[in-house]
């Protein structure tokens, strides 16, 4: 109502600083694609507003956490939130609905197709309904439709994808990848999912495909410079993020782990080397939280990781 009005208002029409002000926002908001050229200190996302980081489950010196905790970048501090019902390593992560889904991964013993959802406003958990398949070292992706991308069933490397239809409270196949990949980074660019490197069972790849769901097919895009499994995939901006990770065989995971990172441009189908880590991280959980890119934790060769580091893609610095 206040923008239908917006002439008649005093304020605004006898104010040229008010003006410019609000013809500011009004193209910020309503021109999302231009965004990027319109940069100023009243821009940056505010921090009480930016949302919350979670960080969940994963490996640690007794073989694997349970508990959630989160970070709030008002306070630069990390929180207890939850525990998970049971034992879970390399799971999916999403949200949808300001709810945390866990979506498979394996128990210690086997492979599991179970889907968990927490709900941060009422501290409890429901089961949902399973995955057809079971997998580990899937991931299910943080914005938009959930997919269950990849992974590993036990005894095979999976090229199948799932996508979770919350209407119709199930689990459906589309089309799947042309690579099998497990421990691959996935991420929503654009309205299409992107798989980025992985293990196929043979080695690390460097290769990355791209879903587009109006037609359910997958292409292949611009490889990376590295082979990466275990990576770590987030947007900003319109570029795609692969930090860390790493590139060896599967008998020998301790070498070769990766500091890099590289952005993906969809416009020109190109990767770029960006600023590198401080330390290498496999493994590692990346997330946007207002202006910045955030690698949590991961596994350094030796030991795993509680250390976090956040990048600035406007200086290119960790």
């Amino acid at each position: 109502q206040f923008l239908a009005d917006m002439e008649n208002n005093a304020l605004f029409r006898d104010d040229i600083e008010c003006q410019k002000l609000i013809m500011e926002a009004m193209k910020y908001h309503l021109l999302p694609e231009r965004r990027p050229m319109l940069q100023s200190p009243r821009t940056k996302p505010r921090k009480s507003t930016v949302g919350m980081l979670f960080a969940v489950g994963g490996m640690d010196a007794t073989k694997g956490a349970t508990s959630i905790e989160k970070y709030e970048l008002r306070t630069n501090m990390w929180t207890p939130v939850a525990n998970m019902n049971g034992r879970r390593l390399q799971f999916g992560v999403a949200v949808l609905d300001d709810k945390l889904y866990v979506v498979g991964g394996r128990d210690g013993l086997k492979t599991l197709n179970t889907v968990e959802c927490y709900n941060p406003r009422t501290k409890t958990w429901s089961v949902m309904p399973p995955m057809s398949t079971h997998r580990h070292g899937l991931v299910a992706v943080l914005e938009g439709p959930m997919y269950a991308v990849g992974g590993h069933d036990g005894w095979s490397y999976l090229n199948t994808v799932e996508r979770w239809d919350p209407q119709a409270r199930q689990w459906n196949f589309v089309a799947s990848m042309s690579t099998p990949r497990s421990t691959v980074g996935v991420a929503i660019l654009n309205g299409k999912l992107y798989a980025v490197g992985g293990r196929d069972g043979s080695s690390c790849l460097k290769s990355v495909e791209c879903f587009d769901p109006h037609t359910n097919k997958w292409t292949l895009c611009a490889q990376m410079s590295k082979r990466r499994g275990g990576v770590g995939v987030t947007t900003w901006n319109g570029f795609l993020y692969a930090i860390g990770g790493h590139d060896a065989p599967a008998s020998n995971l301790t070498s070769r782990l990766s500091d890099c990172v590289e952005r993906y441009d969809p416009k020109t189908d190109m990767w770029t080397a960006v600023a590198s880590m401080s330390i290498s991280r496999d493994a590692v959980g990346v997330c946007l939280l207002g202006d910045k890119l955030y690698a949590v934790g991961g596994y350094d060769g030796q030991t795993y990781l509680n250390t976090v580091e956040s990048y600035d893609p406007q200086t290119n610095e960790w």
